[in-house]
Parts: C-alpha cells; sequence; structure tokens
C-alpha cells in the first residue's frame, strides 16, 4: 500500500498542535506525526 503525501494541512489545527507539543501535552502519534511534518529532529537526551 503506498503511503500518502500530505497536501494541505488546516492552520488552527497545526498552531494548536504546535502549542500543545511544546507543553508535551500531545499523544505520541499526534508528536511523531508534527515531527515529521515540521522535519523536527527530537532525539531524547540520556
Amino acid at each position: 500500500m503506498r503511503r500518502k503525501t500530505i497536501q494541505w494541512i488546516n492552520t488552527p489545527v497545526l498552531s494548536e498542535a504546535i502549542f500543545r507539543y511544546q507543553k508535551g501535552l500531545l499523544p505520541n502519534s499526534m508528536k511523531l506525526w508534527l515531527e515529521q511534518v515540521l522535519e523536527i529532529n527530537h532525539k531524547k537526551s540520556i
């Protein structure tokens, strides 16, 4: 099955996701999605 590419993103939804990401309130699946969309390289510190 081919993976779908994102064609557009609702700006208010993206803004809210960024806000919640910064506060640490996103579920892991949404966090990973946002990191992929914004090309964030998030590496956990040891």
